[in-house]
């Protein structure tokens, strides 16, 4: 029977960053790897940093699979060696691509989280045994004399112990090995292993990038590449997850509430917390806190500045955060209802309250604020 188990590092319904050969808007990070390897530079360990979403998982793939297919660069035979590589591109018929996309390359491994064996669930980190199997690998002789590659996702993810034990091979790194750290929030590393690492930094992308970054991936924006790309911050993979998952209704609903203030729309509200309350919705509440959260500081910020955010993310959005933020003094307001509101929330979530009591609270508690 096939392996169920979700990936952690997979947005549902997405296709897995192995799978995406193109990667959109971040050739500046290519390069500068293309250019080290060329120059004889290569660094055991590097940091793929930025927000999440922009093609760090991507970007960390397509790296594997150049190192694991392309010839050490600066080699001299009677005909002259290989010519410089002048990209990352790994053609699709290579025998590398089939056995990375059959997860069956044996100079690669895939560090992320794993269910915990007792109770079946998704541990939230990373845990030390997923550190240690490592050392077997490598102590493995390198397939062909080549290299052998580790992509761990999230870097962020690992707990303490774990971190310690990936130090400790940074610290003596095994010949012709790179790790490929993605991580979303670098200050959550320890700094003895951010000093061992080299950094590319991947940027947000622009509206036309996150276009055709959803179009590559197989999902069609359509009309809503504007809404998307004002709630997901230039992150494809959160426009993708708020595409896939509704995001956009939902955001829709949570304007049309806030619309209704002073007098919150209570028949309205109901049955946004009873469809968070649905059997397997999980993943459909959290996504409802971000995007109330993300509401109410659009909402601090048309207060702040005097007029909305240049796009729109829902209908009428614009009308409903001018009507409740008129002054910088309602938009700090504002601030200070979301910072409490969802606070309240986070910790409700955290005790496994009732979603529908909890969104019911937290629109009652942005009411009795606004009121």
């Amino acid at each position: 029977m096939a392996d169920e188990t979700p990936d952690p590092t997979q947005v549902p319904g997405a296709p897995h960053p192995r799978e995406t050969d193109q990667l959109i808007g971040q050739d500046a990070a290519q390069s500068a790897f293309l250019d080290a390897f060329n120059s004889e530079r290569l660094h055991h360990a590097w940091m793929l940093t930025g927000p999440r979403g922009v093609g760090k998982a991507t970007l960390a793939w397509k790296i594997a699979k150049f190192l694991l297919a392309t010839p050490d660069p600066g080699g001299d035979d009677m005909f002259g060696g290989p010519p410089a590589p002048t990209s990352l591109e790994v053609s699709p018929d290579h025998a590398v691509s089939h056995r990375i996309a059959a997860g069956a390359d044996p100079g690669l491994v895939a560090v992320n989280r794993t269910p915990n064996e007792k109770t079946g669930r998704m541990r939230d980190q990373i845990v030390v045994d997923d550190i240690r199997k490592l050392s077997g690998f490598f102590q493995l002789s390198a397939t062909d004399g080549g290299r052998r590659v580790v992509i761990v996702d999230a870097a962020d993810d690992m707990n303490t112990q774990a971190a310690n034990a990936l130090l400790k091979m940074l610290e003596e790194p095994p010949e012709r090995a790179t790790l490929l750290l993605i991580t979303h929030q670098p200050s959550r590393l320890l700094p003895t292993i951010r000093s061992r690492c080299r950094t590319l930094r991947l940027n947000t992308l622009s509206g036309d990038q996150m276009q055709a970054a959803m179009m590559n991936a197989g999902v069609d924006a359509g009309v809503n590449g504007t809404a998307l790309a004002e709630l997901s911050g230039g992150s494809v993979g959160e426009a993708m997850r708020l595409s896939l998952l509704g995001g956009l209704e939902i955001y829709s609903e949570i304007i049309g509430l806030l619309g209704s203030l002073p007098q919150l729309d209570r028949a309205r509200t109901l049955r946004l917390a009873e469809a968070a309350a649905q059997r397997g919705a999980e993943e459909k509440l959290d996504l409802l806190f971000t995007l109330l959260e993300i509401a109410l500081a659009r909402l601090a910020r048309t207060g702040a500045t005097g007029h909305p955010p240049a796009g729109e993310a829902a209908p009428y959005e614009a009308k409903t955060l001018m009507r409740l933020a008129q002054t910088p003094h309602q938009g700090r307001a504002w601030a200070d209802i979301g910072q409490e509101a969802l606070a309240r929330a986070r910790h409700g979530r955290a005790v496994n309250l009732d979603p529908a009591a909890l969104v019911l609270d937290t629109m009652f508690k942005i009411q009795g604020a606004a009121a």
